[in-house]
């Protein structure tokens, strides 16, 4: 099952929202706080699906912070709850000008 944004959107309330023990670390360390993360999945949009995600599908979510820095979160729903999986400020080296995008890796 893919996820949808206006699904998200339903159910984007602090107290539908688990952070797991990574993402509680790699939040802190990248200094991102739960209302950057309510803010993107607000007004971001879905910009990859992992659809076979286990215990359940999962998308990586493009917005923006609450001072307007672009923002991925990627998030997995059983469209009760949503799991931030990790987020993270885009490297303009790893995405195309618009952070839609992955650049393509040469090996």
């Amino acid at each position: 099952m893919e996820l949808d944004i206006n699904d998200l959107h339903k159910i984007c309330r602090p107290e539908n929202i688990e952070i797991t023990t990574h993402a509680a670390k790699r939040l802190e360390q990248r200094n991102i706080c739960l209302n950057d993360i309510l803010a993107c999945i607000h007004n971001g949009e879905i910009i990859e699906q992992y659809p076979d995600d286990y215990p359940y599908p999962s998308c990586l979510v493009l917005g923006f912070s609450l001072k307007q820095r672009f923002l991925h979160v990627v998030v997995g729903s059983d469209l009760n709850t949503i799991w931030i999986i990790t987020a993270y400020y885009p490297d303009k080296n790893k995405w195309e000008n618009n952070f839609k995008i992955r650049k393509e890796t040469h090996v």
